[in-house]
């Protein structure tokens, strides 16, 4: 490598959606963007639970988890990375943040931190996902936080989970922006256009771009997403169940929303009180707060809880928000609520009433953190006589967007990641003045 070389490594994120881990080096300063878990990686040799990883040896020989010296916990050389940037908090992004040696900074937004924090407090530690021991470093958009020769911007996106960032990365030679996941058609679409702004300001020399909705792309947004759900809820005789992504703030929001506005009460689980709790500290979010009337608890059927639900059911106790599944069957009505499709046994006791429904809000097979045998869910349904409504709006920029994106900023290159239709992408960018550059994985690409 030249000695004054900024370069590109992609560890994750090629050919896959997720899995983002991005080794930008400039002379003798490494900083990694995002450290994911690749779920279809794992997928090709897992099976969870009855088939699990039981070691940093395991995933490594099957290049789950990339050879890479000096960076993880079980590694005895000293730290070869000076930080890693998280861009939000989901676990295609952030998960294999748990093999970090400790030693090396750990940078991600605010509410970020207060997302991981919360799922290392409901999730069981495993060797895949445990962060309880990393000090987080914390920022903001309009911070500029500089790592040896590099300095980095942090602006604020819009995606499906709150506390999304960009990177505007100033280095030797030139700047580099990475978009994490990003939209412009969500809840707060000017954060996104602010990012590009500054973006296209900066006349970039590569831009390192997610390119997840190459096919089956749609053109709708959340308000269209709220208009429908409310032509649902308003016609609904009995109980409407409902299954959205547990951080997907603006869809909660918008569930919150439409069943204040036909009289009934948002019921969410256990751990979306717990996030939803935590979130209240940002108010830049302005969520429901847990005593809002019109929001409930559910506590599904089980016979024994983690330490984290008794802890928040003590403490919400004297509120009478916490109800079970014979109580939900008693007031079906005057409800919606939020059922996972593992709780779908809950429905045996619940007996949906005549004129129920069932809204998926979530992209199938729901989302890149689970996925769901779709037969089972319709035989369940069927069973109990629920009709199936799709209502979405993706957590990623559409097709024609992207480019004008991408047209506006005009990078001298563009690479594109959390893509499973790369030669697509650059077939419908070659127009572009921008090199687009066919991402490989391991390969490292002079700036």
């Amino acid at each position: 490598m030249v000695k004054n070389a900024t370069t590109l490594t992609f560890y994750g994120g090629v050919d896959e959606i997720g899995g983002n881990k991005i080794l930008l080096q400039d002379r003798d300063t490494r900083v990694f963007l995002d450290f994911g878990m690749s779920f279809s990686m794992k997928k090709q040799f897992y099976s969870p639970p009855f088939l699990s990883p039981k070691s940093e040896c395991s995933l490594q020989e099957l290049g789950i988890l990339p050879k890479i010296p000096g960076l993880y916990k079980f590694d005895k050389e000293p730290p070869q990375a000076d930080a890693v940037f998280i861009s939000h908090g989901h676990l295609d992004h952030m998960a294999y943040l748990s093999f970090i040696k400790r030693e090396i900074p750990i940078y991600c937004g605010e509410t970020t931190k207060a997302i991981l924090q919360a799922l290392s407090e409901m999730r069981r530690a495993d060797l895949e996902f445990s962060v309880a021991d990393i000090q987080f470093k914390t920022f903001r958009t309009g911070n500029k936080i500089s790592v040896g020769n590099i300095e980095i911007e942090p602006y604020h996106v819009d995606h499906s989970v709150p506390g999304a960032y960009g990177f505007i990365i100033h280095t030797s030679n030139g700047t580099v922006v990475y978009t994490g996941d990003f939209r412009d058609h969500g809840a707060k679409p000017v954060m996104t256009k602010e990012f590009v702004e500054q973006a296209k300001r900066t006349e970039p020399v590569a831009v390192i771009t997610e390119a997840t909705n190459m096919t089956g792309a749609s053109v709708s947004n959340e308000v269209e997403v709220q208009n429908k759900l409310n032509q649902i809820i308003s016609c609904a005789e009995g109980i409407v169940l409902a299954e959205f992504g547990y951080s997907d703030v603006d869809r909660l929001k918008s569930f919150y929303n439409i069943a204040k506005e036909n009289n009934r009460c948002l019921a969410i689980s256990l751990k979306q009180a717990l996030l939803l709790d935590a979130l209240r500290k940002d108010k830049g979010l302005e969520v429901p707060a847990l005593d809002d009337p019109h929001l409930l608890i559910f506590r599904k059927s089980k016979k024994s809880t983690y330490k984290w639900e008794t802890e928040l059911i003590d403490r919400l106790k004297g509120l009478h928000k916490i109800f079970d599944i014979l109580e939900a069957s008693k007031q079906q009505c005057k409800m919606v609520l939020g059922l996972s499709f593992y709780d779908f046994e809950e429905l045996v006791q619940l007996k949906p009433q005549a004129g129920s429904c069932y809204i998926l809000s979530a992209s199938e097979p729901f989302n890149e953190e689970m996925e769901l045998d779709f037969e089972r869910l319709l035989n369940w349904l069927q069973h109990y006589g629920l009709p199936q409504y799709h209502v979405h709006v993706s957590g990623h920029i559409m097709p024609l967007q992207l480019k004008k994106v991408l047209k506006s900023i005009s990078p001298a290159q563009i690479f594109p990641i959390h893509t499973e239709k790369a030669d697509l992408f650059a077939g419908f960018m070659r127009d572009l003045k921008s090199s687009i550059i066919r991402v490989e994985k391991y390969q490292e690409y002079l700036l």
